[in-house]
């Protein structure tokens, strides 16, 4: 009996000395959590399913482009080749393409067919252009990105047109004529052929080419380390991917500190020498960016007037075909599609918000709406939040009418000077948490900040918001949402490769396809910007931000 009594007590201490081992090595992985590799993800399930919510940040070694690893459901990835398939421009026939065979928009021309006319209000004007190469030979394939547009500058009218590349050095143009007079034709070369396959190898090869950076900090000690969606390299990197809707953002880990103690996000800069000296030729201010294209002939034609209904009976599918979707006459927008009114005062403002809850998401072209409201609004008073200038959040209060306007900038990637962590919101996530209703309006942009990237991450980010804005629609079928659409701008050579309108050109092409079919507004901000008389700018004077903000309202107060 005492050999049991015996081996028991052997069998006990032996579990003992197990159960210590055991508490000794959890207490060591505990201790260097931030040191390993940690597996697995935490996202959002097809049907929104929650897996896990209350992981903190990660570390892990290996590097991670997630635009190139995203677990797409057969309908996802039918329509991302869709959507890529549509926006896929035309190469050159014969790979790299000396400068001085590059398209010349000196030596190019363009001619409208049938100048004499007759025309009327309503009519389509048809104009060709051709394109020569340095050395004056017609070009023999398309490519080229050009911006067209007829306007009227004593009627202060404008429109765009329509291009349709040939692929043989010719393109045709067809403009909708919406006013009587005289009027005028523009075809600018915003890039050849050649250098738009210099901006698709940049955003296939070079999304690093603007990197971020965050601030890590514990009591007096600091340290700033380089982000991105995607970090080259072996080395550790905290995992910042958003735990609800998936977003991927990375950050090389501090060499000192854990990734949770990061306090803030920065634009860090922009790469140089991201062109050989050839490629640097087809970027040149003064020779083959947005420059003129001139007629060989008239570049005017007279149109007669005549009773001209617009398109305010459309349903929604049809509206997002209607090309152009407006004009200005007057300065002042004319949609083809819905009724537009313009609020010319304060008081029509304030009447149209009253009791209403606006809540602004995106960039700073965005953020130009709340500024433009709060100073023309005169009850409409900033509240201080103690935000960083230009980068938010915003409010501003009028207690008298019981009107709540609300700015908040869009998650990473964001070129903004320091945002606190803290506030580092996705647009998803904040829909999500917005009850709506009839007194609930929300308006969206979210373009700039993704030109750099390869499509594919920007689908990726429409996407959750697509999903957040239709179950913010099931639960409350009354709130009013609009989406702002991209704008030109202003380019030069070293603009050109990070925000070039064909960056912004093809990324609002794939925003338009995605939100089409769902009870959404779009303010064409695109439109209005090309449209206008004044020079390109990536934040539009006021003028036309007023007429931006009267469609958006005409939106939220429709005329009876």
């Amino acid at each position: 009996m005492w050999r049991d009594s015996f081996r028991l007590q052997i069998f006990c201490l032996l579990m003992a000395v197990l159960a210590v081992v055991v508490l000794v090595h959890n207490f060591f992985q505990l201790e260097h959590l931030d040191d390993d590799t940690v597996s697995g993800s935490n996202w959002i399930t097809e049907n929104g399913a929650q897996r896990s919510l209350s992981q903190p940040a990660r570390t892990t070694r290996k590097p991670f482009c997630a635009y190139k690893q995203q677990a797409l459901s057969r309908r996802e990835q039918a329509e991302q080749e869709s959507l890529l398939a549509a926006i896929q421009w035309p190469d050159p026939p014969d790979g790299k393409v000396a400068f001085l065979q590059s398209t010349d928009p000196a030596q190019s021309d363009f001619v409208i067919v049938k100048p004499g006319g007759p025309f009327k209000v309503g009519d389509q004007l048809e104009v060709l252009v051709r394109v020569k190469d340095f050395q004056g030979k017609p070009k023999q394939y398309g490519g080229d990105y050009l911006q067209v547009r007829i306007h009227s500058p004593l009627l202060k009218a404008g429109a765009t047109g329509r291009v349709v590349d040939c692929h043989n050095g010719f393109y045709k143009v067809f403009f909708t004529l919406l006013w009587p007079g005289e009027v005028q034709v523009s075809v600018s070369l915003v890039h050849p052929s050649e250098a738009v396959q210099v901006l698709l190898r940049l955003r296939e090869e070079r999304p690093d080419r603007v990197y971020f950076k965050s601030s890590f900090k514990s009591g007096r000690y600091s340290e700033t380390t380089e982000c991105n969606i995607c970090l080259p390299g072996d080395l550790p990197v905290c995992n910042f991917t958003d735990l609800y809707t998936g977003e991927p953002w990375f950050c090389y880990k501090p060499r000192k500190l854990p990734c949770a103690s990061r306090i803030s996000h920065a634009k860090g800069g922009y790469q140089k020498r991201l062109l050989t000296p050839e490629e640097s030729l087809l970027f040149q201010s003064e020779v083959n960016i947005k420059r003129p294209i001139l007629p060989s002939g008239p570049d005017s034609v007279m149109v007669k007037p005549r009773a001209f209904t617009d398109s305010s009976g459309m349903d929604r599918a049809e509206r997002a075909t209607v090309s152009p979707s407006g004009y200005f006459y007057e300065d002042e927008w004319r949609s083809r599609t819905h009724w537009v009114h313009h609020f010319n005062t304060s008081d029509a403002v304030t009447k149209c918000l009253q009791g209403k809850v606006i809540h602004l998401f995106g960039d700073s072209t965005i953020r130009q709406w709340f500024e433009y409201l709060t100073a023309f609004l005169p009850d409409l008073v900033e509240f201080n939040l103690g935000s960083p200038k230009n980068v938010g959040p915003f409010m501003s209060v009028d207690l008298k009418h019981n009107i709540l306007l609300k700015f908040r900038c869009h998650g990473p990637p964001i070129r903004f000077s320091t945002v606190f962590s803290s506030e580092l919101r996705y647009i998803a996530n904040e829909l999500s948490g917005i009850v709506g209703g009839r007194n609930t309006v929300v308006a969206i942009t979210i373009w700039s900040h993704f030109s750099t990237f390869p499509v594919e991450v920007y689908i990726r980010r429409l996407r959750n918001i697509r999903r957040a804005i239709i179950q913010l629609l099931d639960r409350s079928p009354k709130t009013v949402i609009a989406i702002r659409t991209a704008n030109v701008q202003e380019l030069g050579p070293e603009v050109s490769l990070f925000n070039s309108d064909w960056f912004s050109f093809q990324l609002d092409s794939v925003m338009r396809r995605m939100f089409s079919g769902i009870p959404v507004h779009f303010v064409d901000a695109w439109e209005m910007s090309l449209a206008h008389y004044l020079p390109h700018n990536l934040h539009p004077k006021e003028v036309i931000v007023k007429n931006q903000l009267d469609v958006f309202l005409s939106y939220v107060c429709p005329l009876q």
